[in-house]
């Protein structure tokens, strides 16, 4: 009668640990932000810009 007992108490015992079941962790997805360098500095587009700016007017 006491390996009944116990036997009913271990299994009452263990479905209260598995009632919600297994969920999975939800890892959240690392974000790598890289900065790109660049030797000209970001000046080359404005550099070229007023290149073109210069050859228009003295087109003229």
């Amino acid at each position: 009668m006491k390996k009944l007992a116990l036997a009913a108490a271990l299994s009452v015992v263990a479905t209260g640990a598995f009632a919600g079941g297994y969920v999975e962790p939800v890892i959240e997805p690392v974000v790598i932000v890289e900065e790109t360098s660049s030797s000209a500095g970001g000046i080359l587009v404005p550099a070229i810009a007023v290149l073109l700016l210069v050859l228009a007017l003295h087109h003229d």
